[in-house]
């Protein structure tokens, strides 16, 4: 459960990065991409695809295998924040938008790894025969349902 949630974080980060136009960021940014030996990245037009390609990353962690947990759901809340990120930081360099859209999705990331809840019918053996009907009643005015 915990590494879905891990991978959609890289996606997150890159998101919260500024395009570099903050001169106060940029000794901040230029020592940790030096560090990494990632000097290059430091100019703003692979910025934008750095952080498609995270978020790529991130969509695709959550919908690996959504119909066998929350469904199409959270991968569409994850397709939205997606845009709004990509949107604002890009298109309208609204912090606000970029904001919004990493809250967005950190929402698709946590609504994809809460745990579903599990049902469990209560049914008494010896008061339904085994080979009752699919909507029997027992005893107890319990319903039985097969499938």
């Amino acid at each position: 459960m915990w590494r879905r949630t891990l991978a959609v974080l890289p996606g997150i980060g890159v998101s919260l990065l500024p395009k570099l136009i903050c001169p106060m960021c940029w000794p901040a940014y230029a020592g940790l991409i030096s560090a990494l030996g990632l000097g290059f990245l430091i100019s703003t037009k692979y910025l934008l695809p750095l952080t498609a390609v995270f978020l790529a990353i991130t969509l695709t962690a959550l919908g690996f295998r959504a119909s066998h947990r929350r469904g199409y759901g959270p991968l569409s809340l994850g397709v939205i924040a997606a845009g709004v990120i990509l949107i604002g930081k890009f298109t309208f360099d609204a912090a606000q938008a970029a904001y919004a859209g990493v809250a967005l999705l950190i929402t698709a990331s946590v609504w994809n790894s809460w745990p579903q809840r599990t049902i469990i019918a209560r049914i008494c053996t010896t008061c339904v025969p085994a080979g009752a009907g699919s909507n029997e009643t027992n005893t107890e005015g319990e319903q039985r349902h097969e499938t």
